[in-house]
């Protein structure tokens, strides 16, 4: 028996969100005693990069079909391979809209943003976030399988190389529903759900014209960028990079908001985060109360002085 997890890639490369499946997949092969095979669509990248993280076995699925995106369809190429009891994804975007298809056609249990291994394998029993990241809960799966997703950057990528082996599958899937109407891509250097430092910021920076100074402590640190929701909606920064509860959920081991006053919204979105800083010149800035270090001043001076230091230190 396997365990079977969806490597997910975009434009055919590998990001750190597949690894990190891979890594948790086979930390529970290592309780059960099974192999991991890992299932790709279409994918331009070497299997060697999965095999890293010990997938035994990579399908790689090509199907002229599936370019574009569709969670039924690419639910459909999974459920046509993946035949084991535990199936793992990435808690990304699309991955988490493709696991709940394939739970709906395997009559499977499907637990969400699971941060840490399974307590138990039988029955299947795990930790994971719960109320928007402020609380925890121990879930448990009742039917005869499980479909998992692995929250970013919970468990981290752990190399556990194997000596695997590949196997192309041929498949034609139906997916004559999917039209793509638009799509945006991020501008960032980084996946934001990816990156392990992020610099955010909001309206206290007054101005687009004024995020040069957030761009380059970004990258100094080698951090992605985010913003908070009024910045992406009145345009000064692209929707891909809000973080909050109605944007992208982050969890990233340093998160620097800058002139943000942390509504509840936006704390929905970073309080996975291992490190939260807060710079504001408001003392009474609401995310001062979740923060681990607080900064009260003027970020026009402390940002670009941050940057420089981080400069001297680094040269």
């Amino acid at each position: 028996m396997a365990v079977f997890v969806y490597a997910e890639n975009i434009n055919g490369v590998y990001k750190k969100a597949a690894f990190e499946a891979v890594s948790y997949a086979k930390a529970i092969a290592a309780k059960t005693g099974d192999s991991v095979t890992a299932i790709s669509i279409n994918p331009t990248d070497s299997s060697d990069l999965l095999y890293k993280y010990g997938a035994d076995k990579v399908v790689n699925v090509k199907d002229a079909g599936l370019k574009n995106f569709s969670a039924k369809a690419y639910a459909e190429a999974v459920n046509q391979i993946a035949d084991g009891n535990i199936i793992v994804f990435s808690h990304t975007t699309d991955a988490s809209s493709v696991a709940p298809m394939l739970a709906i056609q395997k009559n499977y249990s499907l637990i969400t943003n699971v941060i840490d291994v399974p307590e138990s394998t039988s029955p299947f029993q795990v930790k994971r976030k719960a109320f928007s990241g402020k609380g925890f809960m121990h879930a448990k799966a009742d039917a005869a399988g499980v479909i998992v997703t692995v929250s970013q950057n919970a468990f981290g990528v752990k190399e556990n190389a194997a000596s695997g082996s590949e196997e192309v599958k041929e498949l034609s899937i139906a997916n004559e529903d999917t039209k793509v109407v638009n799509h945006e891509q991020s501008s960032g250097k980084l996946d934001l759900k990816e990156a392990e430092i992020v610099v955010s910021a909001g309206r206290g920076l007054k101005g687009p014209e004024n995020w040069g100074m957030i761009e380059d402590l970004a990258n100094v640190l080698g951090a992605a960028t985010a913003c908070s929701k009024p910045v992406s909606d009145i345009g000064w920064r692209p929707h891909t990079e809000h973080v909050g509860q109605t944007g992208k959920a982050i969890s990233p081991n340093l998160y620097i908001a800058v002139g943000i006053s942390g509504a509840i919204q936006h704390l929905a979105g970073v309080n996975s985060s291992k490190t939260i800083v807060v710079i504001n010149n408001d003392a009474e800035a609401p995310f001062f109360k979740s923060a681990d270090y607080g900064v009260v001043g003027d970020a026009f001076q402390i940002i670009p002085a941050l940057t420089e230091k981080i400069k001297a230190l680094k040269a």
